[in-house]
């Protein structure tokens, strides 16, 4: 199995990667950690009680489009264990309460402990990617799994796009959470990527983000795009607010891909698009339809999704029916969509990149 830096090495061979020291600085740490996971784990049970040897983790955390992803992919790849695992930290987030409401009907008292269990059986490394907390569920629960987890001598490499003592900022009753971050601090190795250049937006380059009409070119000049952003592991975003669902059809590395339907053909709310807009950095909005009092319903959670985005300076890049300005023509809700279409303008432009690059 070859080494991260050798993986690495072949991408600026290649041309797919500038080389970047600060990228480099962080191979140390990796380095560090295959070194642990290459002495075999040792066994507990009946003959021989005692627990396994912690590995001290890696948080490495940045702005947007800095490589997080491209090196915990890289060293993920060159790992040469069968058990080890790369996920999105929601995805695995909704599995560990899958596996809760499971360990309930079976009457468990202590449901988290069984899928914790379940983890350090199967894993030896676990890359999640993307931790974000936004949910006080989710706040209550991470603390004590990772440390079942680090106990059970599991690898643990989380990406952020923040420091750990941001995590969860200005959450419900955030003072129970700050036990988490101490334990993070002292149980895993925080490590900034603190490269200047988004390389993300350096791919996109001066691609337009705005595509109409609707038609093959511009699915095609979608998928360029996609193609340019995502990373090279897509899986489906799945968050859940207040009891409801929102389900990404595509995501990787902090880009998101999904229809207008898919966003806006649900009953969700301000609080559903505050929460996507806190879990992606890139979304893509395929096939914005003409709006009008027919389509009011969706329209106005367009607008909401929108002035989530914009607030969030998520980058947007979208196709629709028509230009902003001719996107909604007539019916209820024409006054207030003038801002929509306004807001569309501005995330087009050179400055909102820039915002949206700079976004921790």
């Amino acid at each position: 199995m070859r080494t991260l830096e050798h993986l690495y090495d072949d991408r600026i061979a290649s041309g797919d990667l500038a080389d970047d020291p600060v990228q480099r600085a962080a191979f140390p740490e990796f380095e560090r950690l295959r070194g642990c996971l290459a002495t075999p784990p040792r066994k507990s049970g009946f003959f021989s009680r005692r627990a396994p040897e912690p590995i001290r983790g890696l948080y490495l955390w940045g702005g947007v489009g800095r490589g997080k992803s491209m090196l915990m992919d890289l060293f993920f790849r060159s790992v040469g264990i069968e058990a080890k695992r790369r996920t999105h930290f929601h995805a695995f987030m909704q599995e560990v309460h899958a596996g809760m409401n499971a360990a309930r009907k079976r009457g468990v008292d202590d449901a988290l402990a069984p899928v914790g269990e379940q983890i350090v059986t199967d894993t030896r490394l676990l890359c999640l990617d993307e931790m974000q907390i936004t949910d006080i569920t989710d706040a209550m629960i991470v603390g004590r799994l990772f440390e079942m987890l680090i106990a059970g001598g599991v690898a643990v490499v989380t990406t952020s796009n923040r420091p750990p003592d941001d995590l969860y900022k200005d959450g419900l009753n955030r003072q129970l959470f700050l036990p988490f971050i101490a334990f993070l601090k002292d149980n895993m190795v925080v490590h900034e990527l603190a490269a200047r250049k988004d390389y993300r937006q350096d791919r996109l380059g001066d691609t337009a983000v705005y595509f109409s009409p609707l038609g093959p070119e511009a699915r095609q000049a979608m998928d360029a795009a996609w193609n340019k952003l995502r990373g090279a592991d897509v899986e489906p975003l799945t968050l859940t607010v207040q009891g409801r669902t929102i389900e990404v059809p595509q995501f990787s590395g902090g880009v998101a891909r999904a229809s207008f339907w898919d966003l806006c053909g649900r009953p969700l709310g301000a609080a559903d698009y505050l929460a996507l807009a806190d879990a992606v950095r890139v979304l893509l909005l395929d096939e914005v339809p003409r709006l009008s009092s027919e389509n009011y319903n969706e329209a106005r959670r367009f607008v909401t999704l929108i002035d989530a985005l914009y607030e969030a300076r998520i980058k947007l890049i979208m196709s629709a029916a028509d230009v902003p300005e001719r996107l909604y023509l007539e019916g209820e809700g024409l006054f207030e969509f003038e801002r929509t279409a306004s807001r569309l303008r501005e995330m087009q432009s050179v400055t909102s990149v820039a915002a949206a690059s700079d976004r921790a």
